[in-house]
């Protein structure tokens, strides 16, 4: 009986004793170890309640914390979008305890702390990200990055060069031009307790073009046909950004017509449609074509003009030979030396690149994509050069009559015919001026057979 009571005392120790091993084992682990928070620390939490004017965040402490619903935001992070039982949050400690033993944290004050880990990570990773500009000031941009405010010196903005300073007015202005944009950035410089943030603009940009450049070197076709802002101009072509890499349009793949500069027909900002014309991967260079997206006006040249016709054309060069004249997008003519009037050996003396004029078309050579125009023939009257369908046209001189009798000798001298004031302008007046002729001769003659003696 002693025995079996000293084995029950000794069963008790023991379970008791282990009882104890286990809740210090329970207590000491993290999970459930109290914390000791003060006013501005920033803890994380877990929702464990969600009330019509409060949520209860279990933040470790020995009852919950109390995040008043007023501390919510619309949208994004920290609003009831996002917010759910069991979701963890972070929060910034008002009151670390009430008199009833409760918490009062914010998630507004800590929705900038967590944004702050959040750049550090960005900085850490070099991540490409896109904010707004707030406002401008003379050293840079202000911009919000997700509730933080961010400094862009003028130095790390693309579209400003680095020498351009604050007391530059055009700087200034530029500056003010960019508030409400969205840009790229990356994160340069980062200090939460001077409460720094620098970013750039400039190396954002510079590498989002690169790994852009690379996916469409490798996505190009030759042939297909794109859009893209024009970027710079040369005076060997232009630079065409097709989204994040420039290929080049050669000055001859600029238009159908002859382009002395680009600028002649491209401005920078333009939108275009261009095709692809090569993709070199290796070079990493793209050669592209305006001309090739637009139908080549000479296919139907010859539809729209007629030789005879008189046009107005734009004098585009002026050569030793002649000038060239412009009737129509693609389409040029060249007036030869001969052909210009007032007539001069110096088309540099009566013509000027972009003036106006009236030509007639002399001949259309499309295989050739040559018209041959003239100023001096404009002024001739339609009466003098018959139309194709017009009855002058198709009008033959008549025939001189046959004489009736073979010419006598001449006995008196014959009375000469009158030479006329003039050459003849037209066909039709060479025809009247022959048909005179003939009728004077056979007068004459007729006159001479009557005058000659009887034998």
């Amino acid at each position: 009986m002693n025995d079996d009571n000293h084995m029950q005392d000794r069963d008790d120790g023991t379970q008791e004793e282990s009882g104890e091993n286990l809740m210090a084992q329970f207590l000491n682990e993290p999970v459930h170890a109290l914390r000791a928070v003060k006013r501005g620390d920033v803890v994380e939490g877990t929702v464990v309640a969600i009330g019509r004017d409060e949520i209860l965040v279990d933040i470790g402490l020995k009852s919950e914390a109390v995040l008043p619903i007023r501390e919510l935001f619309s949208s994004g992070y920290g609003s009831m979008d996002e917010i759910h039982n069991n979701s963890t949050v972070l929060v910034y400690v008002t009151q670390p305890e009430t008199p009833e033993g409760h918490a009062i944290v914010s998630i507004k004050k800590a929705r900038q702390e967590r944004q702050w880990r959040i750049a550090q990570e960005q900085h850490d990773r070099g991540d490409i990200l896109e904010a707004k500009v707030l406002e401008s000031n003379r050293g840079g941009l202000i911009v919000d990055l997700d509730g933080l405010r961010g400094f862009v010196p003028i130095s790390q903005i693309r579209d400003l060069k680095r020498e351009d300073t604050a007391e530059n007015a055009e700087t200034q202005a530029k500056l003010q031009a960019m508030v409400g944009k969205m840009l790229k950035l990356k994160i340069i410089e980062i200090n939460r307790n001077r409460n720094r943030l620098i970013l750039s603009e400039r190396l954002a940009v510079q590498e989002w073009r690169t790994k852009r450049r690379d996916e469409l070197l490798s996505e190009l076709q030759v042939g297909e046909v794109r859009k893209g802002i024009v970027s710079n101009l040369a005076h060997f072509g232009a630079f065409i950004d097709l989204g994040g890499a420039d290929g080049l349009v050669h000055i001859s793949q600029l238009a159908h017509t002859r382009v002395n500069h680009p600028s002649e027909v491209l401005k920078v900002g333009q939108e275009v449609e261009v095709q692809v014309l090569s993709v070199d991967r290796e070079r990493k260079k793209i050669a592209l074509s305006i001309k090739r997206t637009e139908v080549d006006p000479w296919t139907t040249v010859e539809q729209r003009y007629l030789p005879g016709q008189v046009v107005t054309g734009t004098i585009t060069k002026i050569t030793p030979f002649g000038a060239f004249a412009r009737v129509e997008y693609g389409v040029e003519g060249l007036i030869h030396v001969s052909e210009i009037y007032p007539s001069t050996n110096d088309a540099k003396s009566v013509l000027k690149e972009g003036q106006e004029i009236q030509v007639r078309i002399l001949r259309i050579e499309t295989d050739r994509r040559r018209l041959g125009l003239s100023m001096r023939q404009v002024d001739a009257l339609d009466a003098e050069v018959p139309a194709e369908d017009s009855p002058e046209a198709d009008a033959t001189p008549p025939p001189a009559p046959a004489t009736a009798h073979p010419e006598p000798k001449a006995v008196h001298a014959p009375v000469p015919v009158p030479a006329p004031t003039s050459e003849p302008a037209t066909a039709l007046g060479a025809a009247l001026s022959a048909a005179f002729s003939r009728q004077q001769a056979e007068k004459n003659s007729q006159n001479e057979e009557g005058e000659q003696p009887n034998l």
